[in-house]
């Protein structure tokens, strides 16, 4: 074989998967009028009381957090336009799923990651960079494998009908990373320049998000400490992350597509003046063991409470939120209130934000409790419950464990559940049904 046959062999096997999910974009084009009439169709059909479009009240629709104060010693900020990369050789590329409709989660990974050290002692945070996936190397020392200085996010990257790769209210994520590094004594950094290097990684291994309404392609930053000291204290190195994941459902749910839910009060996710509204890995740690006693009863997940009067917080790793008929004989939506005892979501911010523009019932935030939902439970007040975040969207919750009895939530025996129009809403925003200022387009 010739040098320049053996480059040619070369190339075609690089870009090999690329032809492949060209034909497929090409044959989905085909059908893409009839896809756009039924698209059309069933926005006609929907309830006008609920449809959202880009027209969208400000009030409602921004939320844009505050800026970070960084500290004044932290050194000197990462740039989008320092970003290097280099591509996975042929060898180190991976297999593809087959089928996008039966992915699990977190299970395959895409070929490459973003990483972005942080040195004090070399003035800041160093030039990102793009490289293969590989396996990090650490000092046994570092401050990640013994004091759980590390936190992480969870985003996502749609495919949209229109083709175009959407992301999700990003700089909600990284406003909420960067309080997680305050609190844990990490480096914080300069969001919207972080989301520039995302979004090169995306475009690299664009080709992985899933063709599919079904299935997106999970973002996972994370930023750990790795000063290669014992002793706990702050962070004077640092390795910030990503890494992109292909998936589908997040939950096993029954056959009614609801989730069942341990509720017991012996166990507590997070406490007052505690980290339970930071996402750092140390509150999940804890909660597997539990996971574990509810899946031996035959329960999918964990609904946390806190204090006497048992306090709903999170289910699973999700906000809870509750739809009833309350003592005004109106129709309310609830979910508990951002009190430190729970993550502040991005999901949970939507949904209110969402919700309270419709204008077609109440929307409020306040302690729930477990007597509540038993009392209206037996008066037929209680509609919906469900939980909200960004791996599983929205899911409703049909059954609750609580103190040896099961009760039965009816979720899905509702004419036109209110969180169906919630998902359906969302998922229509994230993948580019329905133009909104919450969806990013990456170039």
């Amino acid at each position: 074989m010739t040098t320049k046959m053996a480059i040619n062999a070369k190339d075609i096997f690089r870009n090999q998967h690329r032809l492949i999910r060209f034909i497929e974009k090409s044959i989905r084009l085909c059908s893409n009028q009839s896809l756009k009439a039924a698209q059309q169709q069933h926005q006609q059909k929907s309830s006008a009381d609920f449809q959202i479009t880009a027209s969208v009240d400000t009030q409602y629709a921004s939320g844009a957090p505050e800026p970070i104060k960084h500290d004044k010693d932290l050194g000197h900020q990462f740039r989008a336009s320092q970003l290097s990369v280099r591509l996975a050789a042929p060898e180190q590329l991976h297999a593809k799923p087959d089928n996008d409709e039966e992915l699990g989660f977190g299970r395959l990974f895409t070929d490459h990651m973003l990483k972005i050290y942080y040195h004090k002692s070399l003035g800041g945070w160093q030039k990102p960079e793009i490289t293969p996936l590989e396996n990090l190397v650490m000092h046994p020392a570092a401050k990640v494998l013994h004091y759980a200085v590390e936190l992480f996010e969870g985003m996502k990257a749609y495919r949209g009908v229109d083709g175009k790769i959407r992301i999700f209210r990003p700089d909600m994520n990284m406003n909420r990373m960067n309080l997680a590094a305050q609190r844990s004594g990490l480096p914080t950094f300069e969001g919207p320049e972080f989301v520039k290097c995302l979004s090169r990684l995306l475009s690299i291994d664009s080709e992985w998000v899933p063709h599919t309404d079904t299935a997106s392609l999970y973002i996972r930053p994370t930023l750990i400490g790795i000063d290669p000291t014992l002793g706990v204290a702050s962070s004077d190195s640092a390795l910030l992350y990503t890494i992109l994941s292909p998936v589908g459902s997040y939950f096993k749910t029954g056959s009614s597509g609801a989730v069942s839910l341990l509720a017991d009060p012996s166990y507590v996710r997070a406490w007052p003046g505690g980290v339970g509204n930071r996402k750092m890995g140390s509150n999940y740690a804890p909660t597997i063991n539990v996971q574990k006693e509810a899946a031996a009863r035959g329960l999918q997940q964990v609904l946390w409470l806190y204090g006497e009067n048992h306090q709903l917080t999170e289910v699973g790793t999700m906000n809870i939120f509750m739809f009833y008929v309350n003592d005004q004989g109106e129709q309310e939506l609830v979910t508990p209130p951002l009190s430190g005892l729970i993550l502040p979501g991005i999901t949970r911010d939507s949904i209110l934000r969402m919700t309270r523009q419709w204008g077609k019932f109440k929307v409020s935030e306040a302690t729930i409790t477990m007597p509540q939902v038993c009392e209206l439970l037996n008066q037929g007040r209680l509609l919906e419950l469900f939980g909200a975040g960004t791996a599983c969207v929205v899911s409703p919750v049909n059954r609750i464990n609580y103190l040896g009895q099961d009760l039965y939530i009816p979720t899905m025996e509702q004419e036109k559940p209110v969180h169906e129009l919630i998902r359906d809403t969302l998922t229509d925003i994230q993948y580019g049904k329905v133009d909104h200022p919450w969806s990013v387009v990456i170039d």
